[in-house]
């Protein structure tokens, strides 16, 4: 990896944000075929926002439309409090795609006053009555995912992947009917590219996101970049992946995504790759419906090493997981796994993005074919270098002999656990036959995460790590032990809002198992009150690591046997309630830090070179542009 200077790391600052410039080192050395197959992926990348737009709501597009209407035109004192706050409010949607928190699924509080907002869409000739109370009016589309036991989550949720009025019962039912009729081997991904709507009748159907149906002419300006890519594939296999995609949207056919998500999987020689269309499902409070992504990657052969380790050592992490036997595939296939740089980030990937994904998401191509896993390398940096000095640790560590214990070994272990957790962890497992992949419905989400987080912390402890060279020592996994502890009692508290439960799959995961293990393995860990502050105490390392264990084997096996009534338990019990006084405390103490909860990133741009006769040359890369900038410039892409 080449050295990256820490300027590219420092950027903007606003709200609960920091944003972070993200270099992609060894961009340079690529061959000018691979640079202009990254080009032209990169913009197929780019053109499905809108989409994720709506998607997170059906008011999103018309709303920022205004917002950067006003923030480019207004005449009036650009220096006022209304103006700073609307200001900030506009980056906010920026960077949640929408009027909702992208990650508390709250709706953003205006700290502008709406006789602002009248007057300065009134100056530029918009109109704006009927957007006054989804902005200003907090008990209007109040939450985009509503995951609250007992509510209907699709009449209160504002998400836009069902018609307004379809209840959740009637929507469970009309998706129970189509299993039921389709293949239970090799099921396709019910739902997954679809908005149900209501005919005149009131019957249900699926407007279908492709060519010639919902989101149609979007979907064929990506069709369009995905064919100048064509030409630029490193090799035949990669040039088939991309035409299936092309013929996935433009049909809709769920049968020909899983043709496509299988060939993708089985291309594990190309350098440069991507993912590009309806992903991850934490969006739809039913854990159905996908939203859009897209991001273009290529190797980083040094830090694969790490990855190609852990895949190459497959089945014996499986056939060793201390879960039941029945549980265990027999047989690990095509697991792929690598480190990675991206070199550009789209959809629900961006401005905030994942730093590891395994991909796909269907059990039985998972079964039969195998995933690919990625850690992203130059994202995890970029991290590293803004957490440099921010008097965390200092804060919520126990004692200085823990603190130095992270500071030598928790950066390496963390990177290991996300390497575990999307490498090994989500290809873990197996349903029992005739087990529905949806069985879990609303707890799946939190469920799968868990199992992921659960196989990579047991495994952290295990000498076999020691034996691949992948961790220095005995007594690293220490280090994430206490920080996967901290983080899921205390300090990942600072996103939530007060008198908010905790609503996202990742932090409920967090909570999950941090909270399980301190009630039920006192012994090994615990909260503790020190000089009028709260901490975590660790008793005993090797008794956590019987602790995870424990907590595996358990929702391994509501994953397998798709155990709705233990999944709901569990995740309610532990994942969801927030102590005030602790949250209070949390939030003082992390105040006094002045650092942002929340991390987001400003994608690079490329610029093609020509020489004199008009023939590129070359794929230039520039980091400078502002958040502002890049904004307003995806929004006329």
């Amino acid at each position: 990896m080449q050295e990256q200077s820490d300027f590219t790391f420092q950027s903007e600052r606003f709200a609960d944000i920091q944003l972070l410039r993200y270099q992609v080192p060894g961009f340079q050395e690529l061959n000018l075929r691979q640079k202009l197959f990254i080009y032209h992926l990169s913009r197929a990348a780019l053109l499905g926002r809108d989409i994720l737009w709506d998607q997170n709501g059906a008011h999103n597009l018309r709303i920022r439309q205004v917002l950067e209407t006003i923030y480019t035109q207004y005449q009036g004192d650009r220096n006022t409090e209304d103006f700073q706050q609307f200001t900030t409010y506009l980056k906010r949607v920026w960077f949640s795609n929408g009027i909702h928190h992208h990650y508390g699924y709250q709706k953003f509080t205006p700290g502008f006053s709406q006789q602002f907002f009248m007057d300065a869409a009134k100056e530029l000739g918009l109109d704006v009555k009927d957007l006054l109370p989804i902005i200003f009016d907090p008990s209007v589309l109040s939450k985009r995912v509503n995951q609250a036991e007992g509510a209907d989550l699709l009449l209160t949720s504002a998400s836009n992947y069902y018609q307004d009025g379809i209840t959740q019962a009637k929507a469970e039912e009309f998706y129970a009917r189509q299993k039921a009729e389709g293949d239970s081997l090799r099921p396709v991904m019910y739902g997954m590219n679809s908005r149900l709507e209501k005919r005149p009748d009131g019957t249900l159907y699926e407007n279908i996101w492709r060519s010639g149906g919902l989101y149609g002419p979007i979907i064929d300006r990506i069709i369009a970049a995905l064919r100048d890519a064509l030409p630029y594939a490193e090799n035949p296999k990669q040039q088939t992946v991309i035409e299936k995609l092309i013929e996935f949207y433009q049909t809709g056919d769920l049968k020909t995504f899983d043709e496509y998500t299988i060939l993708w999987v089985q291309d594990t020689e190309s350098q440069v790759d991507f993912t590009n269309g309806f992903t991850e499902v934490y969006g739809d409070p039913l854990g159905l419906k996908a939203s859009w992504e897209g991001y273009v990657n290529f190797v980083d052969p040094v830090a694969t090493r790490r990855s190609q380790a852990l895949s190459d050592n497959a089945q014996w992490f499986e056939d060793h997981s201390p879960i039941d036997p029945r549980f265990r595939k027999k047989e690990c296939k095509g697991v792929s796994a690598k480190v990675i740089n991206a070199a550009i980030l789209g959809g629900d990937l961006y401005p905030s993005s994942a730093i590891g994904i395994n991909l796909p998401n269907s059990n039985w191509v998972r079964a039969e074919y195998g995933s690919k896993s990625v850690t992203i390398g130059n994202l995890t940096h970029a991290y590293a270098q803004a957490a440099k000095g921010s008097g965390l640790r200092q804060e919520f560590v126990i004692d200085p002999q823990t603190i130095e214990l992270l500071d030598k070994y928790d950066n390496i272990c963390d990177d290991l656990h996300t390497d575990l957790h999307e490498c090994l962890g989500h290809g873990s497992g197996q349903l029992l036959p005739g087990i529905d992949p949806d069985a879990l419905k609303a707890y799946g989400s939190t469920i799968e995460e868990a199992r992921a987080d659960l196989f990579g912390l047991y495994y952290l402890a295990d000498e076999k790590l020691v034996e691949l060279g992948l961790t220095p020592n005995a007594e690293a996994y220490k280090a994430q032990y206490y920080s996967y502890l901290m983080n899921g009692v205390l300090t990942q508290l600072v996103r939530i809002e007060k008198g908010d439960q905790i609503e996202e799959a990742h932090m409920r995961n967090r909570a999950l198992i941090a909270r399980w293990t301190l009630k039920n393995y006192p012994q090994a860990a615990q909260l503790i009150e020190k000089d009028g502050k709260h901490y975590i105490q660790v008793h005993s390392y090797p008794m956590l690591r019987t602790a995870f264990a424990t907590l595996l084997a358990e929702i391994q096996r509501i994953k397998s046997e798709g155990d709705l009534a233990a999944a709901r338990q569990l995740v309610e019990e532990f994942g969801v309630q927030v102590d005030k006084d602790l949250h209070q405390e949390v939030l003082e103490r992390y105040k006094k830090l002045n650092i942002s909860p929340y991390k987001g990133f400003i994608n690079p741009q490329y610029e093609l070179v020509y020489d004199a006769n008009g023939n590129v040359t070359d794929v230039e890369i520039r980091y400078g542009e502002s958040y502002d900038h890049q904004m307003l410039r995806y929004g006329k892409f």
